[in-house]
């Protein structure tokens, strides 16, 4: 049930019937929450205003990591419960999460000493639990220029080597949706909360507008969650009750480079001019740098990069890798998202902790801010044990504990890590359609996103565009819930990112097949294509803001 031609099958499931638990946002957060509840047997709706993490769920640094740099922070238990989870999330999902072996150049006068490195990485080990494949160590500086010439050699000392995971932020977060509506949550996009409904005083569901069809109807529940991210305070303004909590918004942008113009081929975690640390990590023939990290007060929905923002990160490369000499019109791509952090008075953004709190209004509306992608299980699981805790003590109702620890995400139940490499072999060796690229970020799901290859070669002739390209576009449509060119080529792809030539190349086709499948109508197809040739512009032109 997670088919964009199904709306309305959903739209009417979820105005007919009355939910244990309504969601408001369809970001990781929220989709860990729909999984959490569902697998306890809880009756769950999950609403998300735009596309399933079109917001901070898709613009992160795409890293499950446990925050080192928290360490000097003196945060250590989030550096404790992250790292822990990182392993999780990575078991239960290894076709969407991989390890990368992080480098830490040390150099006279920066961030990390050569002592402070190693004993920092090796209370990360024990706090993370970190298993011993995975363990750190310190290198020379010639063992340090081995993994990566290009980094600078000027005061450097040597380098320490450990391990983070990288993913794709969207594709996590639509595999662990996926995950919750097999456990029989309903969720749909495009949905607008506009405002609680009450009953004696207690929030008992919302009222919405589907904006796709503009229609409006109403969603009961006993207990709505809002999930929201960055809109957390605006969600919370409709609700009558208050704290003296709110959120400071920060904003980080990433930019994307050729492989031909900077050709790391070691992932980086370096100091940059102003004492800041940024990653640059290699991705697929590409190489992606960031994040910039700065107070932001502008429309939520669509963050912009400025120039200042491409000129920090460009600085930032040719501080720390001195022979790449990249200019503005090397940056192919780029992506800005908003971090919404819990307000510190007189902290700088990079100070501000990404710890998460969940608030319970007097209305019973519950909130959940703050945060990191790495801990969305843990506070998801946190979020439905306050749920399950109320309607134990209100109605005697009994839930289990949550088991999202040992629940494989969509396409993941592979047998965890070690299963997966066998797992894509055997695929590997059984798809014998010379058509098809062998793709590896689908797990399971794999097996149906090849039978939409089948009887479908004739689009790669009438339509110039390739078969495989093909079945992704009508998986993403009939399987997650695409409904726009920019759902398919920024959160079911990341294509956007980090292939943007092949969006130039087959994004008039992909809006003619998706018209044609999902019956637009004219202005819906110039409506659509407009927002992708925005989606274009905002990544590759950055605003000025003078």
């Amino acid at each position: 049930m997670m088919s964009s031609k199904n709306r309305n099958i959903l739209l009417n499931q979820m105005s007919q019937n009355e939910f244990d638990v309504v969601v408001v946002g369809g970001g990781i957060t929220g989709a860990g929450i729909a999984l959490d509840a569902s697998s306890r047997g809880l009756k769950v709706a999950l609403v998300e205003m735009q596309d399933f993490a079109s917001g901070t769920s898709s613009r992160s640094t795409k890293l499950v990591h446990g925050g080192l740099r928290y360490l000097k922070q003196l945060e250590v238990k989030m550096v404790a419960d992250v790292g822990k989870e990182r392993a999780i999330v990575y078991e239960n999902g290894p076709h969407v999460t991989t390890p990368e072996w992080m480098l830490l150049p040390i150099y006279k006068g920066g961030t990390f000493g050569k002592f402070s490195t190693s004993l920092g990485l090796r209370v990360y080990d024990f706090l993370a639990g970190v298993k011993k494949s995975e363990r750190r160590s310190m290198l020379s500086k010639t063992e340090t220029l081995k993994k990566e010439p290009l980094v600078k050699q000027e005061n450097l000392l040597g380098g320490g080597y450990y391990v983070e995971y990288r993913t794709d932020d969207a594709r996590l977060t639509m595999e662990v949706l996926k995950s919750a509506v097999s456990y029989g949550a309903t969720v749909l996009n495009y949905v607008k909360a506009n405002e609680f409904s009450y009953h004696t005083n207690r929030v008992n569901g919302i009222h919405a507008t589907d904006l796709v069809s503009d229609t409006p109807f109403s969603i009961k529940g006993k207990y709505v969650i809002n999930a929201t991210g960055p809109w957390v305070d605006e969600v919370r303004k409709k609700d009558y009750s208050t704290n003296n909590k709110n959120l400071r918004l920060t904003k980080g942008v990433h930019l994307v480079f050729d492989q031909s113009v900077f050709p790391l081929k070691q992932a980086i975690y370096f100091d940059t001019p102003d004492g800041r640390m940024v990653f640059a990590i290699p991705r697929d023939g590409k190489t992606y740098v960031g994040t910039t990290d700065t107070f932001y007060n502008s429309e939520k929905a669509t963050p912009k990069m400025t120039n200042e923002d491409r000129e920090y990160i460009l600085e930032s490369i040719r501080f720390m890798f001195p022979e790449v000499n990249v200019h503005e019109e090397d940056v192919e791509s780029s992506w800005a998202g908003i971090r919404p952090l819990i307000y510190e008075e007189g902290k700088d953004p990079s100070e501000i902790s990404r710890k998460d709190e969940i608030w319970e209004h007097e209305s019973g509306l519950i909130t959940i801010a703050g945060g990191k992608l790495t801990g969305y299980r843990k506070m998801a699981e946190q979020v439905v044990d306050l749920v399950v805790s109320r309607m134990k003590l209100n109605e005697g109702i009994i839930y289990s504990a949550s088991n999202t620890k040992n629940i494989r995400i969509s396409g993941g139940d592979v047998n965890g890590s070690n299963g997966f490499q066998k797992y894509i072999e055997k695929i590997v060796n059984e798809c014998k359609n010379e058509y098809l690229e062998k793709k590896t970020n689908r797990g399971i799901n794999q097996n149906v996103w090849f039978q939409h290859s089948t009887c479908t070669l004739f689009y790669k002739y009438l339509l110039h565009i390739p078969v495989d390209y093909y079945a992704q576009l009508m998986y993403s449509i009939e399987h997650e819930m695409a409904y726009t060119p920019t759902d398919f080529f920024v959160r079911r792809t990341g294509d956007l990112y980090f292939n943007i030539e092949k969006v130039l190349l087959y994004k008039d086709q992909v809006i003619t097949i998706m018209s044609q499948e999902l019956n637009w109508t004219i202005d819906e197809t110039k409506r659509y294509t407009q927002d992708l040739e925005r989606e274009l512009t905002d990544a590759t032109e950055p605003i000025n803001l003078h």
